[in-house]
């Protein structure tokens, strides 16, 4: 193959691959296939970091965050403006009673008493919601979104399984679960954020 040849094909290459879909996938993380944007609402999001939450020695389940712009500290995901997403896809099988309990945990760990204070209703409709989940399987896939002028949407494998809650505020409680000064998995908060994978690792029990 000519030089000249050799020119024309790459730049044919890298035509088509400006022509792919938005919806690319961006890395594939424990057997997990992660798309690189998702539509959430009326807008397009691209993934900011993902990782996997590990408890102990084990994987639980691949995260990923989604920004309209690129963020790399949480004061700027939680003040950032659009639509947001967390995605949880699950490593192994988890009861509806364990993974409540490590979210309710995380929620108390990582906000002050009078910020859950003004968020009960919410609060309480969310602990409530993992009644109607018996238990969360290998594959599993959580969605939980922030909509401007509607509210957080939560999703399990495209299903509804809670009502709109409005408070903005309710959807940053949320993402401190895995953003905040005291995360599930602390290197997993880094790689939500854009850190490195080398960064060392601590988990909290819940």
């Amino acid at each position: 193959m000519t030089f000249g040849i050799r020119i024309i094909c790459a730049f044919v290459i890298a035509c088509a691959a400006s022509l792919m879909p938005a919806f690319a996938f961006a890395a594939e993380l424990s057997g997990v296939k992660v798309e690189d944007a998702v539509k959430v609402g009326d807008q397009e999001i691209r993934l900011n970091g993902v990782g996997v939450r590990y408890k102990a020695i084990f994987k639980v389940y691949v995260a990923g965050l989604y920004l309209n712009t690129k963020k790399t500290s949480v004061p700027d995901v939680l003040a950032a403006p659009g639509s947001k997403r967390i995605t949880l896809v699950m490593l192994r099988e988890v009861s509806n009673e364990e993974f409540g309990q490590s979210f309710m945990a995380g929620i108390q760990k990582n906000s002050e008493r009078a910020e859950r204070a003004k968020l009960i209703t919410p609060l309480m409709k969310f602990g409530e919601m993992f009644a109607s989940i018996p238990v969360l399987k290998k594959g599993d896939v959580i969605t939980i979104d922030w909509i401007p002028n509607s509210g957080t949407h939560i999703h399990l494998n495209n299903k509804k399984i809670i009502d709109v809650i409005p408070e903005p505020a309710f959807y940053n409680v949320i993402l401190k679960i895995w953003l905040g000064e005291k995360p599930a998995d602390t290197k997993l908060k880094g790689l939500l954020l854009g850190d490195a994978e080398d960064a060392p690792r601590s988990t909290n029990s819940y």
